[in-house]
């Protein structure tokens, strides 16, 4: 209703202000410590490693959501309207991932890049060239455009600030430990369980760009490398953006050896300024409609309720 839908624009507005501060005090900082303390596959015997990933991704999900929970349900409104947007805005990175981005894109421009798309992908990019440092930057962009800004508000919109919360958890869990190497069997559950809640919210992040794109006349482009690409990369989810955005903008995603998604229509390099609209139109346009959604499923409640 109303209230959450106020708490969903505040955050969005304190994003924009401020950015993601610098702190190991932040909340996700000590989430992402006490995943590194739980986090070593050489704690645990191999056999028992899928289990005990179960258990503690269960745990701290759970602890970290408790404190949302709380003073979701318990803390007086007045307070709620107060505290609730900067609690909020703990579990999305809409401003921090733009800047990240952009750092590399200013890096590149420069003769480098490869330093700071490290912050961003895992791949070795000493080998990359300026495009494909780029096209990194940009896949990551595209990707976390469900990771960090849609899926944490569509959890906001359906199960408050603790359904955020739990997201942003499961999220950083699979951030860390999601990957096919000694931590495989260890972060097996988080990765799938992050597959699992980011099912809708891509694409429904899909179906809003599709949107966006026809505005801009290029619905046919994003549909036709939706159709083609999006399977193209690993994974249920994040090939539907990247292939939306890849085919609506005219670029080319290419990480070598592995895929390539979209038409080079244009350079990445000519292409970032729209690559940046697309993922700000996605953002308003999905929290215009998870604001919507508040108030007619709000006061659908109401009428059954009164």
């Amino acid at each position: 209703m109303a209230l959450p839908a106020l708490i969903l624009w505040f955050s969005l507005a304190i994003d924009r202000a401020f950015g993601d501060p610098q702190s190991r005090l932040h909340p996700v900082s000590l989430l992402g410590s006490f995943i590194g303390l739980w986090g070593r596959p050489g704690l645990y015997p191999v056999w028992s490693q899928r289990f005990v990933g179960v258990f503690f991704s269960i745990l701290t999900a759970s602890l970290f959501a408790l404190p949302f929970y709380l003073i979701w349900n318990y803390l007086p409104v007045i307070f709620l309207i107060i505290a609730a947007p900067f609690l909020l805005k703990i579990c999305f990175a809409w401003r921090c991932l733009e800047e990240h981005v952009s750092s590399v894109e200013k890096a590149v421009s420069n003769g480098g890049g490869r330093n700071e798309v490290q912050m961003l992908v895992s791949r070795d990019a000493n080998r990359l060239s300026d495009e494909e440092v780029l096209s990194a930057a940009y896949e990551s962009m595209a990707e976390n455009l469900v990771d960090s800004i849609i899926s944490p508000l569509f959890y906001f919109t359906i199960f408050g600030l603790p359904g955020a919360a739990f997201f942003r958890a499961v999220n950083t869990m699979d951030a860390m430990l999601g990957y096919k190497d000694h931590r495989i069997y260890l972060g097996w559950f988080p990765a799938r369980m992050d597959d699992f809640l980011n099912y809708i919210p891509a694409r429904f992040t899909g179906a809003v760009l599709l949107f966006y794109f026809a505005l801009k006349g290029r619905f046919r482009q994003a549909w036709k490398t939706l159709l083609r690409d999006r399977k193209k990369r690993p994974g249920f989810n994040g090939g539907i953006p990247m292939s939306v955005i890849a085919g609506g903008v005219g670029i080319e995603y290419s990480k070598p050896g592995c895929y390539v998604i979209g038409n080079p229509e244009k350079l990445l390099s000519d292409g970032g300024k729209e690559i940046f609209q697309a993922v700000r139109a996605a953002a308003i346009i999905s929290s215009v409609i998870f604001t919507l959604l508040m108030f007619i499923f709000g006061g659908i409640m109401i009428s059954v309720l009164f």
